[in-house]
């Protein structure tokens, strides 16, 4: 079981958006910006491409319903979606609200949040998200 999967079966602690049966929305520990959000399939599938055209599909849905989930929870011109996955062997999606271009950028310093402010947010997009 690879470290995503630990975190939505809760049992690796996370900062909980938003879940269904199938997919899992929580926090990145290393934001760019504030409502940085990750969303994994539960089921353990290494690249994005490698799901079936029906669950990509669902889970892109599930992507936009958190997406503006975050928008209403953090103002913002538009919230980004990037996919790169290279660092852990789970398909995921990085939400990331932006005022600009540049937040999307990854070699941005990361934000240094406590657990109260990690908490805040996660409960603030949380109570936003309508599944």
């Amino acid at each position: 079981m690879d470290i995503f999967s630990k975190i939505a079966a809760g049992e690796i602690p996370s900062y909980k958006c938003a879940e269904n049966d199938e997919f899992y929305a929580f926090l990145d520990i290393n934001p760019i910006v504030k409502g940085h959000t990750l969303v994994i399939p539960r089921r353990e599938v290494d690249y994005i491409f490698d799901m079936d055209d029906d669950e990509l599909a669902r889970f892109e849905v599930f992507a936009k319903k958190v997406a503006i989930a975050i928008k209403k929870a953090f103002p913002c011109k538009k919230v980004g979606q990037a996919v790169l996955g290279l660092e852990v062997p789970h398909a995921h999606i990085h939400l990331i609200p932006m005022q600009s271009e540049k937040d999307m950028l990854f070699s941005n310093p990361k934000l240094k949040l406590s657990d109260e402010e990690f908490k805040a947010i996660a409960e603030k997009i949380n109570k936003a998200f309508i599944g």
